[in-house]
């Protein structure tokens, strides 16, 4: 018998949604052949089946989340001894699942709070009846107020009964805890898991400077949800996968960088004659649609050379500005169950017609959830455009550890004053939104005036090209 268990899919991922069996128990299946398909909080994948023989068991249905190292199938290749599909069915004790998904619950770039064991010169403990546990893989509901005070007690959160609202811990709680005593050893015991994924997400270089970075927020105290089923019908749907994702990366980046907009407007007329033209003479040619987006592209890439405070990314625990001396451009994409930013790599060194035949395979490999994730990493900048949609414009949030993201509006034909004389123009609006810990409006104005003046005569970007 062969257990196979959910292997790992990429770096911070913990669990998957089973989106289809492609087996059933009592089939037989072939090594290589499809097993299962997955879907993480970055894409779907299709994991293929590592053996091959008659499938004895397999666990999770479909919508079910399955954590990493979990077994998931029992396979029986004539090898091994037998396996109890109650044993298939149950997680590896060496990496529980509970422990991967609250460290994965945690927003990505946020220093993690490490549980801190009680002063040893404490009193005996008291009888602990409804401790915050861990196990439903979600932190400790507390204020960060509360947190802070915990840290400086030698208190563990986990431990700690809550008597606000929703469990929540409150200050008091933890003033009481510690009144009645330090954790027993077995309860002590029990949260070393989240213990030593503390330690080793963040080294001992940053570990205070993550604490320091963890201090209260004024006014900061986040409510438990009403009922609102008590006011009429509701459907509930679990914040799952890639939805679940934007909004950890938005929260994170709305939190932790300080957001700039700054706006402006590019005539766009030369270069969508120029655009349409080329587009009618390479009909049938393999080039991609040469849409506006490619062009927006090689221009951005123009700019961060002359720019680099825009191709960059803040080490806040260290205090350090990283200038990167590539450029890997991010796109985002709707593909219906959430946004995604296929990257296009190196778009300093390919052409216009490169890029768009790159921003078409990918957005059609995005929208069908097969894009690799090796297509979603590395991203320098990224450039959204709701044009097609519609919208006149709109102030986009940075895709963190990014500094800056340009958000592109809807082309429209309006009245502009062009040598004292009132014209009609296509007009592309811009917003840059950026990191102002890193870039000021100045170094903004520029680079997008500089941005305005590529796209209004495509010439520039084909010298440039």
């Amino acid at each position: 018998m062969f257990e196979f268990k959910l292997p790992d899919l990429g770096e911070g991922i913990h669990e998957g949604e089973v989106l289809k069996w492609h087996v059933q128990p009592g089939d037989v299946v072939v090594e290589d052949a499809p097993l299962v398909e997955v879907e993480t909080d970055k894409a779907a994948v299709t994991i293929p089946s590592p053996r091959g023989g008659k499938v004895v068991s397999t666990t999770g249905e479909i919508g079910d989340v399955v954590a990493t190292g979990q077994v998931i199938a029992v396979i029986d290749d004539g090898q091994g001894a037998s396996v109890t599909p109650a044993a298939a069915a149950a997680a590896p004790a060496s990496k529980p699942a509970a422990a991967g998904r609250a460290a994965e619950e945690m927003p990505a770039g946020l220093p993690v709070e490490e549980p801190v064991k009680a002063a040893p010169a404490a009193p005996p403990a008291r009888a602990v009846t409804q401790p915050n546990s861990t196990v439903s893989g979600r932190p400790v509901p507390a204020a960060p107020a509360t947190r802070r005070l915990a840290r400086e007690l030698g208190v563990d959160l986990t431990l700690v009964p809550g008597t606000g609202p929703g469990g929540r811990v409150t200050p008091a709680d933890v003033q009481a805890f510690l009144a009645g005593g330090a954790p027993a050893p077995a309860a002590a015991a029990a949260t070393a898991p989240a213990t030593a994924t503390a330690d080793r997400a963040v080294d001992g270089t940053t570990r205070m400077a993550a604490a320091a970075a963890a201090s209260a927020i004024p006014f900061l105290d986040l409510e438990p949800m009403p009922d609102f089923s008590l006011q009429g019908p509701v459907e509930i749907e679990p914040l799952r996968s890639i939805r679940r994702k934007v909004a950890r990366k938005m929260t994170t980046s709305m939190i932790l960088v300080p957001h700039v907009a700054h706006m402006d407007d590019a005539d766009v007329t030369a270069l969508e004659e120029f655009r349409l033209r080329m587009k009618t003479q390479r009909e049938g040619e393999p080039v991609g649609k040469l849409t506006l987006l490619s062009f927006v592209i090689r221009a951005i890439t123009a700019g961060l050379r002359a720019a680099p405070a825009f191709n960059a990314s803040l080490d806040p625990f260290r205090e350090e500005i990283i200038y990167k001396k590539y450029y890997n451009i991010g796109f985002a994409a709707d593909t219906g169950k959430g946004l995604v930013v296929p990257v296009i790599r190196g778009t300093d060194v390919k052409s216009i017609r490169e890029i768009s035949r790159e921003i078409e395979e990918k957005a059609a490999l995005a929208r069908e959830g097969k894009l690799p994730l090796e297509d979603m990493q590395g991203g320098t900048f990224t450039i959204t455009n709701v044009g097609p949609l519609g919208g006149t414009a709109l102030i986009p949030t940075i895709n963190y550890p990014e500094v800056a993201i340009l958000g592109m509006g809807r082309v429209q034909e309006k009245p502009v004053v062009r040598d004292g004389q009132i014209v009609i123009r296509k007009i592309l609006p811009l917003t840059l939104a950026f990191d102002h810990r890193v870039a000021d409006g100045a170094d903004a104005a520029r680079f997008v005036g500089e941005l305005v003046r590529n796209l209004s005569d495509p010439n520039l970007l084909l010298l440039d090209t």
